[in-house]
């Protein structure tokens, strides 16, 4: 029993996994036929009581018949084509809901086949129902022109007058019942407001349900100028016509408004979502009216973020947050301009000997744990990962973005990637140089990369390659520790000078205080 209650819920809730309809097909096709046999009992029920005991009826029927003029042959007519209008309308209701059932059971993708019958099947119900009761109002009024010709008037009036919201409201009902059919067809292909009537038609077709029952006032008024009517009895049909009148013009202005709030709701909702940064949120699309076509539209466009996300995740992950940030506020010139920067050049000791020893994929596997420690500790303080160049990564501080102590801010991380690196598979040295680079967008219009060109980049590699004879790793020009701020720079002291191939004067070399070790002049170790 709570599997049934759980079924009917998921359905009036308009669930549209393809599971869940193929799951809930039995309870879509039940609530389909019931809404069909339940409005149109309803209505047949409220025709009679209409005839019966409110509306005024003509003299003759007074006379010939005891219960609101339906006697004899008319009540033979009648009740016998409530039957057979049931019976023809829950078979061939169901008949045309056959397609969107069986597709609601195959648990697949939709066709257009499949959108064509779960979009018109509201409106196709519609049309059998207006087809049934137009034939009753025949049938009805027919029977009852053997009284008179006014009392069959006013039989096929009050029959209409109780056909039309009944049928409008058994559309409505079934266009809810399948919203999660409409979501599921509609959820790969946009809503075309053709296909069914829009925001505006429906409003007036609400309207429209409210005006009808005052049709009868109208009539009503008729009557009363040929039959001998009592002020009392014209005050109580006219009273229950206009709440009749209300009531259902309630019902249907409400069925409307819930048609076009629910999915507004949940449009501002997932707006506010987006607003949040969650860029996974998706609306279903539970009608193709002007309405199902903003919320498509929302879904593509959170599609169309999520895909620019996802692009700028991977420019970053490319070029560097800072750099793709910077392109993507300010645009993309090529060029450079002259900066203040400091840069750190860190590369692989014995990489050579190691790739020969190991399988391909272990030495890669090898380099990216290596670098993700030099990317962390390079993050850590505000610097950039410029480039990978096979086993060594250039890093740069103070470019694109500027910082107040670059030449501080990469010994700092200097001292953390050793830190980071030191007892891993994978041995380095690291050097750090300091000066004026020009740091911008280098190639052509099709084809370019930010990338930072100077001395303070030859220096810091010429340093690395001095950095990996000394145990501690880690080397540093002296323009750098001059440039440093005080707190890091206490950190670091003089190991003495040498002359870096391709220069005339000698530079100065710092290390980290607690790894003076070794001579920066000793001959050069096999690196590679």
């Amino acid at each position: 029993m709570s599997g049934r209650l759980q079924s009917v819920r998921e359905v009036l809730a308009g669930e549209s996994r393809e599971h869940t309809l193929s799951e809930n097909a039995d309870t879509s096709r039940r609530l389909i036929l019931a809404a069909i046999v339940v409005g149109n009992v309803i209505g047949a029920a409220v025709v009679v009581v209409l005839l019966g005991l409110i509306l005024p009826l003509p003299p003759e029927a007074r006379r010939e018949h005891s219960f609101g003029g339906i006697g004899g042959a008319a009540t033979v007519a009648a009740a016998g084509y409530v039957v057979v209008a049931l019976a023809v309308g829950s078979v061939v209701g169901l008949r045309l809901a056959r397609p969107v059932i069986d597709f609601y059971r195959a648990g697949r993708p939709a066709t257009e086949t499949d959108r064509r019958a779960v979009l018109r099947l509201p409106l196709v119900l519609l049309e059998l129902q207006g087809v049934l009761w137009g034939v009753a109002v025949l049938v009805f009024g027919s029977a009852a022109l053997t009284t008179s010709a006014l009392y069959g008037f006013e039989v096929a009036i009050t029959t209409a007058l109780g056909g039309i919201p009944t049928a409008c409201l058994a559309y409505q009902s079934v266009q809810r019942l399948l919203r999660g059919g409409i979501s599921a067809v509609l959820v790969d292909a946009p809503p075309r407001t053709r296909e069914v009537p829009g925001v505006r038609p429906r409003g007036l077709f609400a309207w429209a349900l409210g005006v009808v029952p005052l049709g009868g006032v109208l009539a009503l008024a008729g009557f009363s100028t040929v039959t001998d009517m009592t002020r009392g009895e014209l005050a109580r049909a006219a009273a229950v016509l206009c709440g009749v009148a209300i009531a259902v013009g309630l019902l249907a202005v409400m069925a409307f408004a819930r048609s076009v709030a629910d999915p507004l709701q949940r449009l501002r909702d997932a707006f506010e979502q987006v607003e949040a940064g969650d860029l996974d949120v998706q609306v279903p699309v539970f009608d193709a009216t002007e309405v199902g076509y903003a919320a498509a539209g929302f879904n593509r466009m959170a599609a169309g973020l999520r895909e620019r996300e996802r692009l700028r995740d991977l420019f970053g992950r490319q070029v560097g947050e800072d750099v793709a940030r910077q392109a993507l506020e300010q645009g993309v010139t090529l060029g450079g301009e002259e900066r203040r920067a400091a840069a750190l050049f860190v590369d692989v000791i014995g990489s050579t000997g190691f790739a020969t020893d190991r399988p391909p994929g272990e030495v890669v596997e090898a380099l990216n744990r290596f670098f993700d420690a030099v990317v962390a500790a390079t993050q850590e303080h505000g610097g950039l990962v410029n480039k990978f160049i096979g086993d060594a990564a250039l890093c740069v501080f103070g470019a694109p973005l500027t910082q107040d102590d670059p030449a501080g801010a990469a010994l700092a991380a200097a001292r953390d990637m050793r830190a980071r690196l030191r007892g891993g598979e994978l041995d380095a040295g690291i050097g750090v140089a300091v000066g004026t680079v020009v740091a911008g967008n280098v190639g052509n219009a099709e084809r370019y990369e930010y990338t930072v060109i100077g001395d303070p980049v030859n220096q810091a590699a010429r340093i690395t390659e001095l950095a990996k004879q000394r145990e501690g790793r880690v080397l540093a020009s002296g323009d750098a520790l001059a440039a440093a701020g005080g707190e890091e720079a206490a950190r670091w002291t003089a190991v003495g000078d040498v002359t870096l191939r391709g220069r005339d004067k000698p530079t100065d070399l710092v290390a980290p205080v607690a790894e003076q070790h070794g001579d920066p002049t000793v001959p050069p170790a096999p690196t590679r």
